[in-house]
């Protein structure tokens, strides 16, 4: 691999390393591996190479068979919450209280519940992020960060950076360390998914709708996972939230249209911040909600990505009710589980924000968000903490014991950065997809993983915000 002396001694060699940054840069223009500008977020006419790390990070084996071994019972696990409105809804009581998005969320969810007929087909892609951190006693493990159910992105431009990893690193004389970069397919996994929906749908004329962003960085790496399911003679059509709402119906069966098109299947890659909904939007996505269309994700499994979802599960008890008869299942899931902490209004939240403002550099505050920089470290957990302490909007975060990560060293490649060596931290995020029709989960894989790196120097992260850089693992 690139060690830390071969690191040391490319940095000091400015020429060098300036030829290999320059190639590695080509590389990514030429395997597609481009963004649109965030000056230009709507035109292809002015690109740039997404954000990535000059050489592959070392990743132990064994935290990454953990990581893969369990994405089928985290997909199981996210189906089985969000067909249990009972639990949902006593999860989420407090939160939905607190806070507006999730309780706008969550009222479509009960309008859907009232109105009955629903979708029998459900598909998820999910993104299941984890990072290696050291226990008290100093021995390393594996811990979940989240788990994200709409809009888990960026596999499509990891699929392209393996190739990019092995040439660079022939480039730069290791030879060896370029034959442990394993080439990596996650998009025919995932597409997969949404296409055995569509086929399940039963219509051939039927469209796969992308619901899309107003400024759309990361169009390239949509297109790359939409040309997966034009090979397989899928039609997809892209639309916004404006767009759905001017052109959107339901007939009286409840099917979707859109400007005339029949939608079988609604694939988010948007809608999972308060900031994307205007009015209309809100009524595109209950529209689309109520509609037979099969949602990648349906609200309810959207809601089961929310962090409360993520805090309640982690509770004594709790994985018990879903995995019945399976201890070993429990044990697989809950030994990834960082302590997470309720805020809600009671004993057990006052002691938790007692222990965050003793203690703030310990632990992470989350609110009910995604999408990378929403998080709360340090001394702005305590102005956080003590403005809503007293009261119920506590109850729309939740706290997370901090990480403290195994770290390697590497080059991070991201347009308008100085090229430096960087002591970085990697997010493994693991793939998974499943299917289920009725009572019967016919597909459930985990498509693989890659990994997100970004320099210690950043509390949070994000592709798209310039921190956090796309990364394919060199397993050790």
């Amino acid at each position: 691999m690139a060690t830390k002396a071969f690191l040391q001694q490319l940095i000091s060699d400015q020429d060098r390393l300036n030829d290999l940054v320059e190639e590695a840069k080509m590389l990514a223009f030429q395997h597609g591996f481009v963004m649109r500008t965030q000056e230009t977020p709507n035109s292809s006419e002015v690109v740039t190479y997404a954000p990535f790390t000059l050489f592959s990070t070392p990743v132990p084996k064994a935290f990454l068979l953990q990581a893969l071994a369990v994405q089928t019972h985290v997909n199981t696990l996210v189906d089985k919450v969000s067909q249990d409105p009972d639990f949902l809804e006593e999860a989420l009581a407090g939160t939905i209280q607190a806070d507006d998005f999730t309780a706008k969320l969550f009222g479509i969810y009960k309008q859907v519940q009232q109105e009955g007929r629903r979708q029998s087909i459900v598909v998820g892609l999910n993104r299941c992020d984890y990072m290696m951190t050291q226990r008290e006693d100093g021995t390393p493990s594996l811990k979940q960060i989240e788990i994200n159910t709409i809009a888990a992105g960026a596999f499509g431009m990891a699929d392209r950076l393996p190739v990019m990893h092995k040439h660079i690193l022939r480039s730069a004389g290791l030879l060896e360390e370029s034959e442990c970069i394993q080439d990596i397919k996650r998009t025919p996994t995932m597409m997969g998914a949404l296409a055995k929906a569509w086929e399940l749908y039963g219509q051939q004329k039927a469209v796969i709708l992308f619901l899309v962003e107003d400024f759309q960085t990361s169009k390239f790496d949509h297109r790359i996972i939409e040309k997966e399911l034009w090979n397989r003679n899928i039609t997809v059509i892209r639309r916004k939230f404006n767009e759905v709402a001017r052109g959107g119906s339901l007939d009286a069966d409840k099917n979707l249209f859109i400007d005339g098109l029949e939608v079988a299947v609604v694939y988010y890659r948007h809608g999972y911040m308060p900031g994307h909904y205007t009015e209309q939007a809100w009524d595109a996505r209950l529209l689309m909600e109520r509609s037979l269309a099969v949602k990648c994700p349906d609200i309810s499994t959207h809601l089961a990505g929310t962090k409360k979802v993520q805090q309640v599960l982690a509770r004594p008890g709790v994985l018990e009710k879903f995995f019945p008869d399976q201890p070993q299942v429990v044990e697989q899931v809950r030994a990834t589980f960082a302590g997470l902490y309720t805020l809600d209004m009671g004993p057990e939240g006052d002691q938790a924000v007692s222990m965050a403002l003793a203690n703030p550099d310990k632990f992470v505050l989350k609110p009910q968000r995604e999408g990378g920089g929403n998080n709360y470290f340090g001394e702005d957990i305590v102005r956080a903490l003590q403005e809503v302490k007293g009261d119920e909007r506590r109850a729309a975060y939740i706290l997370m014991d901090r990480i403290q990560p195994r770290t390697e060293q590497n080059i991070l490649l991201s347009r308008g950065l100085p090229v430096k060596l960087s002591t970085v931290c990697s997010e493994i995020g693991v793939l998974g997809a499943y299917v289920r029709h009725g009572g019967e989960m016919v597909l459930n894989e985990a498509a693989d993983h890659f990994l997100r790196t970004k320099s210690i120097e950043h509390n949070d992260a994000g592709i798209y915000s310039g921190i956090t850089v796309i990364d394919s693992s060199l397993i050790i």
